[in-house]
């Protein structure tokens, strides 16, 4: 990046160099990493297993520290945040889907948006109308979303998975590897949902894949190889 300044939207990280311990040495995982997600628009990072991604996401996420540079997520530069600070940025402006969806096995669609609108005390009237808003518009209607995980496949339970990370409108989106259990079919039908869920919510959404022949719809494209951007 060329430029010093802030940006005041989307997720942006300068120079970021994250280190493991491994005996007396210690281990580069993201090597002077910088990159730029903005609003309405999916950035794809592909690399092979142990190239950093999951790093990458972790750090995006606030739930890793990098040894140094800079991470500004929605216009809060997040270096002298506490724990606690953390976690409220992480909760409202971050949605994260995860590689496993998770689900609560006794749990129908609907209720599991509904369990994490309880644990952000919103009134259960405005929580189920948001939730079931959500849900339809990943293509769990007709009464897809009083099913429970096992009688979902795995592409619909993806998609809970998708809705329940839009629950809080994040500006940003973090994906993990979202079509890694999927068939070729329906990780496609994935990668369009989440596609059009950027483009019409506006939200920054980053994604790391293993998969090449899915990234058509993304926006941008980026190579992570030993920890560094290319």
């Amino acid at each position: 990046m060329t430029s010093t300044a802030v940006a005041t939207d989307g997720l942006t990280l300068r120079d970021v160099v994250l280190t493991y311990p491994d005996g007396d040495r210690r281990l580069t995982a993201l090597d002077a990493v910088s990159l730029r997600a903005v609003p309405g628009e999916l950035t794809a990072i592909v690399g092979p297993s142990g190239s950093g991604k999951s790093s990458l996401l972790a750090v995006a996420a606030t739930l890793l520290r990098p040894d140094s540079g800079q991470l500004v997520v929605a216009g809060q530069d997040t270096a002298g945040l506490s724990a606690k600070q953390a976690t409220a940025l992480r909760r409202e402006q971050i949605g994260i889907v995860f590689q496993q969806a998770n689900l609560l096995s006794s749990l129908t669609a609907l209720e599991q948006l509904l369990a994490v609108a309880h644990l952000r005390g919103i009134r259960p009237g405005r929580a189920r109308a948001r939730a079931e808003q959500l849900l339809a518009s990943v293509g769990l209607g007709d009464g897809k979303q009083h099913r429970r995980p096992h009688q979902l496949s795995g592409g619909e339970r993806q998609r809970v998975n998708i809705a329940r990370a839009l629950f809080a409108e994040p500006a940003v989106l973090l994906v993990d590897e979202p079509t890694s259990a999927l068939d070729h079919e329906r990780g496609a039908q994935i990668i369009d949902l989440l596609a059009g869920i950027t483009r019409e919510r506006r939200t920054a959404t980053l994604l790391v894949t293993h998969d090449h022949d899915l990234l058509s719809r993304a926006d941008h494209l980026l190579q992570l190889t030993d920890g560094r951007l290319h």
